[in-house]
């Protein structure tokens, strides 16, 4: 086979793989993205604090939150593949460069506050067991094995939680838990989710709100 055929080929693949579908990182622009973050706002806050409300719909913090990670989450809502019917009208109405742009914008906001937590002392002990030790008789495995030391963060896949509202964690964990949220890698969150009781996903959401997000 000749080098001209070889490389035909390959352009041939190429093509099709952007044809199917692989996603093409496209760069954001923080400033575009406080112009299309004015949606957010309502639910998110002007400083992407996010709002706790406890026993009902909690908004999370997108302030410092990873931009490649909020990038797939809303790629996610838009097509469907995570349940988020309040976030749909605003999601929708974004393309592609908005959404990157919304999210290096929020990546780079300070760090707000987390609210929520209000436990006694033995269920945020039961927290922080889970937090960074699990709890191996019930097979949970700690939440720093995939979202790294303190909690917070690694890379894109693996959401910095340390800081978050306890509401939105608790939230998410019943999710993953109902079957309601399936869009991580392995179903590794839902797995876990199901061994833990309700008392467990409340007493880690508590302990995990009254970490630090970053160590700054």
């Amino acid at each position: 086979m000749t080098s001209k055929r070889i490389l035909g080929g390959l352009g041939l693949l190429l093509g099709a793989g952007l044809a199917s579908g692989q996603a093409v990182a496209i760069e954001g622009d923080a400033e575009r993205g406080e112009a299309a973050a004015g949606t957010c706002v309502a639910c998110h806050q002007a400083d992407g604090g996010g709002m706790n409300i406890p026993g009902g719909e909690s908004w999370p913090r997108l302030a410092g939150l990873d931009a490649d990670y909020m990038v797939k989450q809303l790629h996610d809502v838009k097509q469907g593949s995570r349940e988020a019917p309040t976030m749909m009208p605003f999601v929708d109405g974004l393309d592609d460069q908005q959404i990157a742009d919304v999210s290096a914008y929020y990546s780079q906001l300070p760090v707000t506050d987390a609210e929520g937590g209000d436990v006694d002392a033995e269920m945020l002990a039961r927290g922080e067991q889970i937090a960074l030790r699990g709890d191996w008789d019930e097979y949970i495995v700690s939440c720093k094995s995939c979202h790294g030391p303190g909690n917070q963060g690694v890379g894109s896949t693996f959401p910095g939680i340390a800081g978050q509202h306890a509401g939105y964690i608790e939230n998410q964990l019943h999710a993953w838990q109902e079957g309601r949220r399936a869009n991580d890698p392995q179903n590794l969150m839902g797995a876990i989710a199901k061994r833990m009781s309700d008392e467990d996903i409340s007493a880690v959401a508590a302990w995990l709100s009254s970490q630090p997000a970053t160590d700054e």
